[in-house]
């Protein structure tokens, strides 16, 4: 609904959608945040295994475990939007 409206404000022109959190449904009914999914996903990620970094497949299925039912190509959009590389870039050595 708030795609293509822009409000004028003093900082200059805005989308609406700027000023609203998408949010999604997780396991219980609850409506969750996509910024805290994105959190819990960059926590995933910081604790991985850096020697065995987490495909994106992995990691959808330990949001899943946790109760946030999203996809892996969510979990890639989420991963790039927080400027994080894929798990082979990630490799330490």
């Amino acid at each position: 609904m708030a795609n293509s409206k822009y409000v004028d404000t003093p900082y200059g022109t805005k989308l609406i959608k700027e000023f609203f959190s998408e949010s999604m449904t997780n396991d219980q009914g609850e409506e969750v945040s996509t910024r805290e999914i994105k959190k819990i996903l960059e926590t995933v990620i910081e604790e991985e295994n850096k020697k065995k970094p987490l495909t994106d497949d992995a990691l959808a299925k330990i949001l899943k475990e946790k109760g946030y039912p999203i996809a892996r190509r969510t979990v890639a959009k989420y991963r790039e939007q927080l400027d994080i590389p894929v798990a082979r870039l990630r490799k330490k050595i």
